[in-house]
């Protein structure tokens, strides 16, 4: 009798339980989907194509619930997989085991986890989820190995502009600029601390070199024209705040600050209209 219950049993598990499950995980369905896949990876055969995707299916349905302890062990069998490894070191990192998060995101990126490289990618990606401290740490690692690893010294002046270091965060872009000086976003945020320390006089040739370099991003316009409005040179202030809602008609600190270097001018009208619209969204 137990014999047939078992096949009973594991014959209700059939190719319908893993469409079900995979139709209810692309429905977003994630908890009704692990239960689905869970029973069809049963009778699964561990290796083959159709186990892979169940596998990595019920894992991200762990992970998309917040359930890092239960999508780990059904990632750790896909580590070939980019998918898996990218949900890996974020629920590496849940879990407080930041070495697997390194070694899983080094993979991602097909990077030595032991080398500077690995460490900086592993860096990056911590500071995206904004695992701040986990990524000053692979950065100090990194630059230990490396003490000339590209964009290192930048990460680490994004991470002490978000602290509210920005005697630090100037050090660390400036050593970031002597190893490349054509980087155009260090540029930006080393004027970015400047402005936040209302240096102004800082600030702008800083912002400039940022402009000129990546003409077609209107982060330095903003601050550049913030800095000229500051010292009260609206000509200036209007023309490059001006190029900034050019290229991001819908940013509101940039037709916010068109429409006070227009009010400084005298230009009452127009600013009103700017200010205005403003108001309305």
């Amino acid at each position: 009798m137990l014999a047939l219950a078992l096949l009973f049993a594991f014959a209700q598990v059939t190719p319908a339980t893993r469409d079900r499950g995979a139709d209810l995980y692309r429905q977003g369905k994630f908890a009704e989907a692990a239960v689905a896949l869970e029973q069809s990876l049963q009778t699964e055969t561990a290796g083959t194509q159709d186990y892979q995707h169940s596998a990595l299916m019920l894992g991200q349905s762990y992970f998309m619930l917040s359930q890092a302890p239960k999508a780990i062990p059904w990632l750790e069998k896909l580590p070939n997989s980019n998918e898996a490894n990218y949900m890996l070191g974020y629920a590496y990192l849940q879990t407080n085991q930041q070495d697997r998060s390194e070694a899983a995101f080094a993979r991602l990126f097909a990077q030595d986890p032991l080398s500077a490289k690995g460490h900086l990618v592993a860096a990056q990606m911590m500071l995206k989820k904004d695992y701040d401290e986990q990524a000053a740490r692979e950065l100090d690692t990194a630059l230990k190995l490396d003490s000339k690893l590209p964009e290192a010294h930048f990460l680490l002046g994004e991470i002490d502009i978000f602290r509210g270091r920005f005697d630090e965060a100037i050090g660390n872009l400036r050593k970031e600029l002597e190893l490349n000086p054509t980087f155009a976003q260090a540029w930006y945020r080393l004027g970015d601390a400047y402005t936040r320390k209302q240096d102004w006089n800082e600030a702008i040739p800083n912002l400039q070199r940022a402009v000129w370099l990546n003409p077609d991003y209107s982060g330095p316009y903003i601050l550049l024209g913030k800095a000229y409005l500051k010292q009260a040179n609206y000509s200036n202030a209007e023309g490059i705040l001006r190029r900034a809602v050019a290229l991001d008609p819908n940013n509101h600190s940039a037709a916010y600050l068109l429409g006070q270097t227009l009010l400084a001018e005298g230009k009452r009208e127009e600013a009103q209209v700017i200010l205005d619209k403003l108001r309305k969204k």
